[in-house]
């Protein structure tokens, strides 16, 4: 079988989507899948004026791919596109030409982009809000100027408008594929048909062999410094415990650099973690926490802390609750709840065993829910059954 995989690349290439998309390709092609690709970078997308500008247009309606889709499509003759990024240089209106050549479309939505234009369903303010699914629709991105800049949130309203209204986005993919069961709900909720949503979850990378690490009681946040990942909440709970060691994986953007200098003196910094390294962060740590205050597509730090057998804190909400089950392979807290972290870290800090536990069977769920085999499976699946649906 061929497929062509059609994705704009996001610009920090070390993102988990892009991890996902060249991850995705590679299993199909060390199991005997074709794969091709038609691709941009929105590292393309310069500082000037004219290009931003020119970005802000392509995110509509880009001609130019469009032309450059349909020889994609006569030269390689694939029996699937998956479509992974639009934005901003391809756009949604390759669907139709796609749709014109019969081909079936399967789309990966790692975000909530087809109904809020952010993405995110999360307000300028780091608050859930899912006022794009309802009357006015996208114009509220414009109204509470989401993306902070008023000409890049009606930027993003426009496109998810053009989107939905001339291209089909919502109609013309034969099959959307989401990565949990809190997810599919959602789309289901807001006009997908159940068939037409399948569920493969995020494909977490592989865990290296790790060295015999002696310290093991260091509570661990892994990921993007942002506040609606939790940075701050994480913060103040290692405040109100400075007897316990606490350590921060991740860049730091120059605007936050405050937080580093202002962190209480039981907080370790350790910048961007990668590899070899990052797994012994993990094996080092007692419980990772990932204290989330927006839905997340799929947080590949829950896994990665699963296959190494370490329980996860996270917040009872999105794909977070979806994948942890509390009590059993981690706990859930409540989002933004800085005296629930604080009292949930301390009793699980001061159980060794009962974290053994619980990352015991968490481990266990990610061999079996969560393994490069099942992912596969799944996507051949996938791919099948929008073939035969065709035929």
């Amino acid at each position: 079988m061929r497929i062509l995989f059609v994705h704009n690349n996001y610009k920090n290439d070390n993102s988990g989507e892009e991890y996902a998309v060249k991850s995705l390709a590679k299993i199909l092609d060390t199991n005997g899948y074709s794969i091709d690709w038609y691709r941009r970078s929105s590292s393309e997308v310069t500082k000037s004026t004219f290009v931003k500008i020119l970005a802000f247009f392509t995110g509509i309606w880009n001609p130019a791919s469009v032309r450059k889709i349909r020889k994609k499509l006569n030269a390689f003759k694939p029996d699937v596109v998956q479509i992974q990024n639009l934005y901003p240089l391809i756009s949604p209106a390759i669907i139709k030409a796609i749709k014109k050549e019969g081909i079936p479309i399967v789309m990966r939505c790692p975000n909530y982009r087809l109904f809020c234009p952010n993405g995110l369903h999360l307000d300028r303010n780091g608050k859930v809000c899912e006022k794009c699914l309802s009357i006015g629709r996208e114009i509220h991105c414009v109204l509470k100027n989401c993306e902070i800049n008023i000409f890049k949130s009606s930027g993003y309203a426009l496109r998810n408008f053009f989107a939905r209204k001339s291209w089909g986005i919502l109609k013309n993919i034969d099959n959307y594929i989401v990565q949990t069961e809190f997810q599919k709900q959602k789309f289901i909720k807001n006009g997908i048909p159940s068939e037409k949503i399948s569920i493969v979850p995020g494909l977490t990378p592989k865990i290296s062999e790790w060295t015999n690490i002696q310290s093991k009681n260091i509570v661990t946040y892994v990921g993007r410094i942002s506040f609606e990942k939790g940075i701050i909440e994480f913060l103040k709970a290692a405040e109100k415990l400075p007897e316990i060691s606490f350590a921060i994986a991740g860049s730091v953007d120059q605007s936050l650099q405050h937080l580093i200098t202002q962190s209480p003196l039981n907080v370790k910094w350790l910048g961007f973690v990668e590899g070899e390294r990052l797994d012994d962060l993990y094996q080092s740590s007692r419980i990772i926490v990932v204290p989330g205050k927006w839905y997340e597509g799929f947080p590949n730090v829950i896994t990665r802390a699963m296959q190494h057998g370490k329980p996860v804190i996270t917040s009872n909400l999105g794909a977070m609750a979806s994948i942890i089950e509390h009590g059993k392979n981690g706990m859930l807290v409540e989002p933004g709840n800085i005296d629930d972290l604080v009292e949930t870290i301390k009793l699980l800090h001061n159980n060794p065993r009962y974290c053994n536990l619980l990352g015991s069977n968490g481990k266990d769920k990610a061999n079996s829910e969560y393994s490069e085999k099942e992912i596969y499976n799944r996507l051949v699946s996938i791919y099948k059954k929008v073939v035969e649906d065709k035929c």
